[in-house]
């Protein structure tokens, strides 16, 4: 039951938020944080009293349409556990974020961060594959919202390429599960859409292939994938800030979740012959990612691209196939929900400060906001991968993973961790560095602000300098997984 009351809450929240924000706008926020600290504080509970009884730490399933075969089925593992834990952090942080940035529809506001939330929880439990197409769809409609109410100027264009981009793709993965459905049912006479049944289905090649690029798709366009990214950029460019901590750190994390949880296992011999070619089109986003970012003058387009470039790592770790990169992978996912989630809140906050997103309109805000300067140097610096920090962990072990078996892969996705550090370094230096050319004199940090940025550098030093618990948390997934390294 404590599986369901982490979705049900955080509806319940967003009801709530809603309903009382038109007489008491204040109350809103603070059931949302409420909410989503009671959700925080469940998980935690899990993770303490069951992460050594067994791989699942905890099931729900109740029939839900028994006639053709869908059931409400909750599971938590360690994968799951740590990306549950990601989600409910990245969420409470950025409801802080927004505590002054948005004025307007307040209630409205905190009712999607709370359903999106929940729908990217439903993703990371559902263990019935239509649950996990309804979670999926789920995400869809909340962002779409808070890119369309509270973006900027062409917020409405960038609020629609990515609705097209996820709804097209969402629908190719639906065929393929109704087309997985089917190939189970005229093997065995049974219509489900549970997981531990559907693993192991007899299909050809061809079918299997088919099938399998049906869920990569989706997938493919979430991370995303070159050259599926192109949404990205123009929604990080016109959303708000705490739509883009959710938006680039957390519903990547669920790509790639889906790509762990059931790519390998359903489709083992199909996602190996694609395997290379993932590889490429990983290699190819690492670095173009990194160039394009490189060229860009609205620093939410650079941390955009620099998204892209970061997620190549997943990408590729999770199709590298072993032990070592399937943990890096997993590593990245989480240390770039933290560090990019924390860029895009910085640049939010030189947005408010200065008036634009543009690096032309910065330049030595480093004598005004010595503060906001340091920290804004402290992530830049875990973007490109300071040894110390959790990102630096994660591609770590993707490039070497990867070298094992790739060794070409691992030399091309090399360079682009030379190329983060041109564009990180660019963003500092022209940013916070050189003459205070328009004589600003802004404020610093406040206290609020400084208090949300110094729990995500303390996440990240934690990650760096401590990662065996997020290993150890994972190898409780692993035997489930066992098709990723064989």
């Amino acid at each position: 039951m404590i599986l369901l009351w982490l979705i049900v809450v955080l509806i319940i929240g967003g009801i709530l938020a809603w309903a009382v924000a038109r007489a008491i706008p204040l109350l809103s926020r603070w059931i949302s944080v409420v909410a989503i600290l009671l959700d925080l504080a469940l998980a935690l509970y899990l993770a303490v009293q069951h992460l050594n009884a067994g791989p699942w730490l905890a099931q729900a399933d109740w029939d839900w349409i028994p006639q053709f075969g869908i059931h409400f089925h909750l599971a938590m593992d360690g994968l799951s556990l740590l990306l549950v834990i990601l989600t409910l952090f990245i969420g409470l942080l950025a409801v802080f974020v927004s505590w002054r940035e948005i004025t307007t529809a307040i209630g409205f506001y905190h009712f999607n961060i709370l359903c999106i939330l929940a729908g990217i929880l439903g993703v990371f439990l559902s263990l019935d594959l239509f649950l996990f197409y309804f979670s999926w769809e789920l995400m869809l409609v909340p962002m779409y919202f808070l890119i369309l109410l509270w973006g900027r100027e062409h917020r409405a264009r960038a609020a629609i390429k990515f609705f097209l981009f996820t709804q097209i793709s969402g629908l190719l993965m639906l065929i393929a599960i109704l087309a997985l459905y089917i190939a189970h049912y005229r093997v065995t006479g049974i219509y489900t859409f549970e997981y531990a049944e559907l693993l192991g289905t007899p299909l050809s090649p061809l079918a299997s292939m088919c099938i399998m690029l049906g869920f990569f798709a989706a997938f493919a366009v979430k991370l995303p994938v070159f050259p599926f990214h192109t949404w990205l950029p123009d929604a990080c460019a016109e959303a708000s800030t705490g739509t883009n901590m959710i938006l680039a750190g957390l519903l990547a994390t669920t790509a790639g979740y889906g790509m762990i949880r059931f790519l390998f296992p359903l489709f083992p011999n199909a996602t190996r012959t694609f395997a290379p070619i993932a590889m490429i089109l990983a290699v190819i986003g690492i670095l173009y990612g990194a160039f394009l970012a490189l060229s860009q003058t609205n620093l939410m387009r650079l941390l955009a691209y620099a998204s892209i470039s970061h997620l190549g790592f997943v990408l590729l770790g999770i199709f590298a196939s072993n032990a070592l990169s399937v943990q890096g992978a997993v590593m990245t996912m989480i240390a770039h929900g933290i560090s990019t989630g924390a860029l895009f809140l910085i640049a939010g906050l030189l947005e408010a400060r200065t008036g634009s997103r543009e690096l032309d309109s910065m330049s030595g805000l480093w004598d005004t906001v010595p503060r906001l300067s340091g920290v804004g140097l402290f992530f830049a610096l875990a973007s490109l991968g300071l040894p110390g920090m959790g990102d630096f962990i994660g591609e770590f072990l993707v490039l070497l993973g990867t070298f094992r078996g790739h060794l070409i892969f691992a030399i091309v996705a090399a360079c682009g961790v030379l190329a983060a550090m041109f564009y990180a370094l660019r963003f500092v230096q022209r940013a916070f560095h050189g003459p205070n050319l328009r004589q600003l004199h802004l404020p610093d940090l406040a206290m609020r602000e400084g208090f949300v940025l110094g729990v995500m550098i303390v996440a990240l030093l934690w990650l760096g300098f401590y990662p065996q618990p997020v290993f150890h948390t994972f190898a409780h997934a692993a035997n489930h997984l066992p098709a990723l390294w064989r």
